[in-house]
């Protein structure tokens, strides 16, 4: 069925689309059967103003919902309808390893960003990123993105997360308390927030290399001021042990 436009489209006067559009029922039942397509919901996000509000406030949910069930249904426990940054920033953040650019956050490093198929996220191995006295905070950590043979660099790994309620973290208590100053120019890939540098706060604890198997004076990572989490390590070279067993 059509029905008139809430609003007119932003693109032109001219546009199809304000001739009127399918109700959210419908819309909601074709990306339900399309298994919530993160591809077809982008593509429609850059349609007009209202196809881009209806992906922000039901598509890109459902998406996440579909793709990390238990970890949405534990985001949401606070109260919140809605999640740190808006549910298409967490959406790209599941399926999208950011890279850098060379001159970027990673300073020289330039491996450039790319979707990834699934990735696992979770909240035990968000725990080694955190210093003691942080660890009542939640955070969900990805499996590192593998990225070998890097040259000089070694074997690099791209890691991501986010965490629940960050507004109330004592993470984020700790960074305001110590002053730690945001990044001068640099935003976060998936909402554009601006970003602290955990390393430079001195908030990185050991148990963060030993969870990525990575050196320890090698891992970096920042955190938005959303909560979204984006880092990289180096990983230690497979032992001659590690090497025959996997032949």
């Amino acid at each position: 069925m059509i029905i008139t436009k809430q609003y007119r489209c932003i693109h032109s006067a001219s546009c199809l689309c304000t001739k009127g559009h399918l109700t959210e029922e419908v819309i909601f039942m074709v990306f339900n059967h399309l298994n919530w397509n993160p591809k077809l919901v982008a593509t429609l996000s850059c349609v007009c103003k209202w196809f881009d509000d209806l992906a922000k406030r039901v598509l890109w949910k459902e998406f996440c919902k579909t793709r990390a069930p238990k970890m949405m249904l534990d985001l949401q426990s606070s109260g919140s309808h809605s999640v740190d940054g808006n549910w298409r920033a967490l959406g790209k953040l599941l399926i999208y390893c950011s890279g850098c650019d060379k001159g970027g956050l990673f300073n020289n490093i330039h491996i450039p960003g790319h979707f990834v198929c699934r990735t696992r996220f979770s909240r035990t191995s968000g725990k080694s990123f955190l210093l003691p006295q942080c660890r009542t905070d939640v955070l969900y950590v990805s499996d590192p993105c593998e990225h070998l043979d890097q040259g000089d660099e070694g074997e690099v790994g791209f890691f991501r997360g986010i965490f629940k309620s960050f507004a109330t973290s004592k993470v984020r208590r700790l960074l305001i308390n110590r002053s730690a100053p945001l990044h001068p120019t640099e935003v976060c890939p998936y909402c554009k927030a601006k970003l602290w540098n955990m390393l430079q706060a001195k908030m990185i604890p050991a148990s963060a290399s030993c969870r990525l198997v990575a050196y320890e004076d090698c891992i970096e990572y920042y955190v938005c001021l959303n909560g979204h989490v984006l880092g990289i390590c180096t990983f230690l070279p497979l032992s001659d042990t590690d090497e025959a067993s996997e032949e």
